[in-house]
């Protein structure tokens, strides 16, 4: 083999271990996280969101008791663990109000809110209700309503960091239970 062979195959060979370790280290890098909100009894997911670490996301419904609207604000930090940082309703319904060195009450129009909570709940099971509860995930403006989709289950919402590549690979192939992902 001539200088000119041996150079090119040590060209090629220097550029293969360069992509393959930059695909390692964008595999170990931490690239953002995801929330899944999964039925509890078969893991089948409902939706897939890509999170920024504090990026909320809310439930809003409608309470079984009163008729009256809710709204839960919830973050997840960067590990992955979720947050309940706020809640919004009309006045104290059954069940509602505020818990003792959590957050503080405030006035947002005519609603009732308890603000800077960043209370920690992890993952957690919420059971759906009826259509007319309105179970629904608000986030990134897409509204997705659980109680048209599975009323009367329960539903799992966890999130967990992904790696750099994962990230990108999911921001140009999104999940398809990603709202606006195409099916």
């Amino acid at each position: 083999m001539n200088t000119h062979g041996k150079s090119t195959v040590s060209l090629l060979l220097g550029s293969s271990f360069l992509a393959v370790s930059l695909l390692l280290v964008a595999w170990y890098l931490p690239g953002d996280l995801e929330l899944t909100i999964s039925t509890a009894k078969d893991d089948r997911k409902l939706l897939v969101l890509p999170l920024d670490p504090g990026e909320r996301f809310t439930i809003h419904y409608y309470h079984s008791v009163e008729n009256a609207p809710i709204w839960e604000e919830h973050s997840v930090d960067a590990h992955g663990k979720i947050y309940i940082e706020e809640e919004r309703y009309l006045k104290f319904g059954a069940g509602m109000g505020k818990m003792p060195g959590i957050g503080r009450m405030v006035k947002k129009g005519p609603y009732e809110a308890i603000v800077d909570m960043h209370m920690p709940t992890g993952d957690f099971v919420l059971r759906v209700g009826s259509p007319g509860v309105d179970h629904t995930i608000i986030w990134r403006n897409t509204r997705t309503n659980l109680s048209a989709k599975v009323p009367h289950e329960a539903v799992r919402f966890s999130a967990a960091p992904v790696s750099l590549i994962y990230a990108m690979y999911r921001s140009f192939f999104p999940h398809n239970a990603t709202p606006g992902a195409v099916e």
